[in-house]
């Protein structure tokens, strides 16, 4: 049986498997509790291209504090890799965007456009409401958002975030019939 790692030894696992990280240069894995990588599979360049207008939107909403697939360690799983990120420019301080995050920021989103294990999102949700994210957000593989706090699912986003997508890349997806889950 393996034992879950503290945060220091999951930060330290993290920085030993990708020394430079901080520079951003950062591989496709995540880490579980016990300090195990959990693959990533490479994003399509139209899940990519979502990600990018997601995060310019919120980013625009938000203030230029957002980032893209930035490392966060969170209590309930280990190392996550969220597809965009924000938090006030406060908890930036001491923290390079492309740098592993010790902790949950404020939002978190997961598009799913393409990702084989949208049906098990749910311990993703948990791991960063449970790390602190006052809000996760999650595009559906029909480009639907959906918004998630602390007392489940809400009806619009606590942050007054607002995406509009582009339908063209949703309209065309077709499940594979392989499985990832994570």
């Amino acid at each position: 049986m393996s034992t879950l790692l503290e945060q220091d030894g999951l930060v330290a696992t993290w920085r030993r498997i990708y020394p430079n990280a901080d520079a951003g240069s950062l591989g496709c894995c995540e880490l579980d509790g016990r300090g195990e990588t959990v693959p990533l599979p490479q994003p399509s360049a139209r899940r990519q291209i979502v990600l990018t207008d997601v995060y310019c939107q919120i980013a625009e909403q938000m203030g230029h504090v957002a980032a893209m697939s930035v490392p966060v360690t969170t209590p309930a799983f280990g190392i996550r890799v969220p597809d965009v990120v924000w938090m006030p420019p406060e908890k930036w301080e001491g923290y390079e965007r492309e740098g592993l995050i010790p902790f949950v920021p404020d939002l978190c989103v997961e598009v799913l456009l393409d990702r084989e294990f949208a049906g098990d999102i749910g311990p993703r949700l948990r791991a960063y409401l449970e790390g602190g994210a006052r809000e996760v957000i999650v595009v559906s593989q029909r480009g639907e958002l959906e918004f998630h706090g602390a007392d489940g699912r809400q009806q619009s986003s606590a942050f007054g975030i607002t995406c509009s997508l582009e339908r063209m890349y949703f309209e065309e997806f077709v499940p594979s019939s392989t499985s990832t889950r994570y």
